[in-house]
């Protein structure tokens, strides 16, 4: 990435919570020791079905023996040790802990909103931070996608901190162009799924941040084919207005020449459009257990590393995925 546009972009004023730039985005490396995204040796997190991949083969290096825990590979289990301690280990290799994360963060007017502490872009934008630095850390190959209401950028997954910065350099430059000015109607979740099947090969993990109103027929289909042959994180972004109406009496909302009224005294109106809120939620929920894969919600309302050190926290607990 040139040195100038590195400069440009540390340089560019942001509006705290509102937009974010490319500076408060490796910053964001500083917050990962606060929550366990994914295993060392010392430690596992929650979320280490999703991060270990299966054998590719017998080429691959051998790294370290440690107890066999669920998802393991049984065709890797040290026999030895295991008769020795009498307690099951397994073999880990190098290519399980190399596999790419592909991170696909979207940046779209519907996400430039917030009433709490931040958007929805900018949490967003905070959330595929934090998960890029976390896999850098790791050691893993990183690339990811971009996307918003005209435009995608892709970055293929590298294992170096450059190519981390320059995802993260599209993202803020994403972020920081978005404006409330009514956009077209593409479909540009289903685009980047589609395009995520394209290019990312079998065992790689996506990371997907996007707004919890996007998820249509079309996209759950996508999701679903690209759940055959990928692993999936789902982590759909919400604001606290997505669910419930404030009673602020009569409001009008005007786009376009068009005017639209709504009475938020109304009960029916406040109950209809929480039940369609919750309904999002539960499409959301139904879709993660049909894929057998990661659910972890976000909301403005709350701070992302305490949103997520939740989350984690209540899958060790029930041991399960939620």
């Amino acid at each position: 990435m040139p040195s100038e546009t590195l400069s440009a972009m540390h340089s560019q004023p942001t509006q705290p919570g509102i937009r974010v730039s490319l500076a408060e985005l490796i910053e964001m490396r500083h917050r990962v020791r606060e929550v366990q995204l994914f295993s060392t040796p010392a430690k596992r997190s929650p979320l280490i079905g999703l991060h270990h991949s299966k054998l590719r083969g017998r080429g691959v290096d051998f790294d370290q023996v440690r107890v066999y825990q669920p998802g393991d590979d049984v065709r890797t289990i040290d026999w030895r040790v295991t008769a020795r301690t009498q307690e099951p280990h397994t073999k880990l290799f190098h290519e399980e802990r190399e596999r790419p994360i592909f991170i696909m963060v979207e940046q779209s007017r519907r996400l430039f909103f917030g009433s709490a502490l931040q958007f929805k872009s900018v949490l967003a934008a905070q959330a595929a931070s934090l998960f890029g630095w976390a896999a850098l850390t790791h050691n893993d190959r990183i690339g990811g996608l971009v996307f918003g209401d005209h435009e995608h950028h892709e970055i293929k997954p590298r294992r170096s901190k450059q190519s981390l910065l320059q995802l993260l350099n599209r993202l803020a430059r994403a972020n920081q162009a978005l404006h409330g000015e009514a956009q077209n109607g593409r479909d540009t979740f289903g685009l980047a799924l589609r395009r995520a099947r394209e290019v990312l090969r079998p065992g790689s993990l996506a990371i997907i941040l996007c707004d919890e109103r996007t998820l249509g027929d079309a996209a759950e289909q996508q999701l679903t084919l690209l759940a055959r042959h990928t692993d999936l994180l789902l982590l759909p972004v919400s604001d606290p207005l997505d669910h419930a109406l404030p009673a602020a009496g009569l409001l009008r909302f005007f786009e376009h020449g068009a005017q639209l009224e709504l009475d938020t005294h109304n009960p029916d109106l406040r109950a209809a459009y929480h039940a369609l809120g919750e309904q999002r939620r539960a499409r959301w929920q139904r879709l993660a257990q049909k894929l057998g894969v990661p659910l972890l919600p976000l909301s403005t309302a709350s701070d992302l590393v305490e949103q997520l050190r939740d989350h984690l926290n209540s899958q060790q607990r029930g041991g399960k995925r939620p």
